[in-house]
């Protein structure tokens, strides 16, 4: 296609009989599909018809649907980044303010995010505190159920391990400790509804590898599984909350977690029970 505008120019109109100017037309991006109603010319030739995301945008890799900011620079970088980014940060806020004095404009401070991109990720501050607990928690659980399926490991050794693990998750963390053992009671409805299906999750875990422990004939048969696990549950809960409050000092939970080890293990092993 020749490079001339299709206006007529005006030198050329005094030299020929003046006619009807034709309708000027827009060249067509071969590569466009015909309706395709985004702008002509863009580099988004690649984008499928019908994606609403803005043509031109760096992010042509962004799964559609995707509600993260399209155009963003970060388009490498996975989903979760900045929701961990402002879970860490609320983490901060709530240890240092408490959960109900602390402020959402805060957090996203601390983040280093706008207010308003909080309320992308969660509804308001009860929630951002609900995740905090639901995602610690849930990753507590998943690596627990992969630890005690582990083939070659005596019940004792898996015992010792599901300690290790849940007070591993706070040790050297005395912020995180906090706002999971004392900014979480400050809400019984939070506990309520969210807290205990998790909570209820882990009983089942730890009951299950008790009766494994029973089945195999180390475990006392006279003991009741899931008292077990709430006790368990009960007593590194205490130790951390004593631990965050106290100024936690990085081993400690881990040499306490080994005492609670011994007197749990002395006590349910079928061994002890031949001795009462």
């Amino acid at each position: 296609m020749s490079n001339e505008s299709p206006f007529i120019s005006s030198a050329k109109a005094k030299e020929k009989p003046r006619k009807k100017a034709p309708r000027p037309t827009a060249e067509r991006s071969s590569s466009t599909p015909v309706g395709d109603k985004r702008k002509i010319g863009s580099t988004a030739s690649s984008t499928p018809v019908g994606d609403k995301r803005k043509i031109g945008s760096t992010a042509s890799s962004t799964p559609v649907g995707d509600k993260r900011k399209i155009g963003s620079t970060a388009s490498s970088t996975p989903v979760g980044d900045k929701r961990e980014r402002i879970l860490r940060a609320a983490v901060k806020v709530f240890a240092r303010k408490g959960f109900y004095a602390a402020r959402v404009s805060e957090i996203a401070k601390a983040a280093g995010v706008a207010d308003g991109t909080i309320y992308l990720y969660f509804e308001n501050k009860d929630d951002v505190l609900v995740s905090l607990f639901d995602d610690r928690l849930t990753r507590l659980i998943a690596v627990l159920e992969k630890e005690i399926a582990a083939e070659g490991l005596t019940f004792e050794q898996r015992f010792r391990r599901v300690i290790e693990l849940q007070l591993g998750l706070l040790d050297g963390q005395r912020e995180l400790a906090e706002v999971v053992t004392v900014n979480l009671r400050q809400s019984t409805r939070l506990l309520k509804q969210y807290a205990t299906p998790l909570f209820t999750r882990y009983l089942d875990v730890m009951a299950h590898l008790i009766m494994e422990g029973q089945q195999s004939g180390v475990v006392r048969a006279d003991v009741q599984p899931r008292v077990v696990a709430r006790s368990l549950w009960g007593a590194l809960d205490a130790l951390a909350l004593t631990w965050a409050i106290g100024g936690g000092e990085v081993g400690h939970l881990a040499k306490a977690g080994k005492q609670v080890g011994d007197m749990f293990l002395g006590g349910i092993s079928a061994s002890s029970s031949k001795t009462v």
